[in-house]
Order: structure tokens, then C-alpha cells, then sequence
């Protein structure tokens, strides 16, 4: 896997999954696997912010809804605690039109990807997180 990332020069990135389906955390978690990066699962928010305190994620994928800590209140406290990753988050959500989640995310202006989604449109917003800015 490293050499086959070496060959195409795309350099191997940390990333965080934080979802409470364990479908689509196993799908992404695959993909990106399959892409060569190291990668990282936590069902909600808490846990990954747990796991934050351990190591850190070049690139955050991140839920909306979920149970105790969901993806609003994780990313605030991701933004207190580790600013720098402020920018590093891409949402994932079945409710983009919901009033709520709508100002969310034009407040965070982070990239979002609605569910059901494509592979390759998650694929192409990791590689826009990932760029230098």
C-alpha cells in the first residue's frame, strides 16, 4: 500500500470517521483504506473527541445526527480545543435541508456531502481539505 502510494505520489493521510451507522462508518472506512490513508472510526462525537486527545486527523469526516455528542457540538469543541482542525472537517448528512443544520454549515462553510452519496464526490472533497491552502 505504501509503495503503491509512493508510485502515484499521493502522500498517506490520517483521517477520522465519526458516524453512528456503522454501515456507511465501514464503507468510508473501506474506501479510504482502499486509497491508502490511515483511518479511524468513533460512533459519535464523544468518542472521537476522546480519541483526539491521543492523536490528531488531517482530515475529520463527520455525521450531523447522532446520539450524545453529535456533529454540531463535536465541532465546536474540536474548534475550542484544536483550532488548526477547524478546517479540516467534510459533514455528512441526511438532513442538509433542515433549517438548523442548514445555518450549521454555512456557518462552519466546511465542504458537505449529502446523503446518499458518491464515493468519488467524498473522494474529491478529501482531496480540497487536503490541499494546501
Amino acid at each position: 500500500n505504501n509503495l503503491r502510494l509512493m508510485v502515484l505520489g499521493v502522500p498517506r493521510k490520517s483521517i477520522r470517521i465519526v458516524d453512528d451507522d456503522w454501515r456507511i462508518a465501514d464503507l468510508l472506512t473501506e474506501l479510504f483504506r482502499q486509497d491508502g490513508h490511515e483511518v479511524h472510526a468513533a460512533a459519535n462525537g464523544a468518542l472521537a473527541l476522546d480519541k483526539l486527545r491521543q492523536q490528531t486527523y488531517e482530515v475529520i469526516v463527520c455525521d450531523i445526527k447522532m446520539p450524545v455528542l453529535d456533529g454540531p457540538g463535536f465541532y465546536r469543541e474540536v474548534a475550542r480545543r484544536f483550532p488548526a482542525l477547524r478546517r479540516r472537517f467534510i459533514f455528512i448528512t441526511g438532513f442538509a435541508s433542515d433549517p438548523e443544520t442548514k445555518t450549521f454549515l454555512q456557518e462552519t462553510g466546511a465542504p458537505v456531502v449529502s446523503k446518499p452519496f458518491r464515493l468519488d464526490e467524498l473522494r474529491r472533497l478529501l482531496e480540497r481539505v487536503l490541499r494546501p491552502a
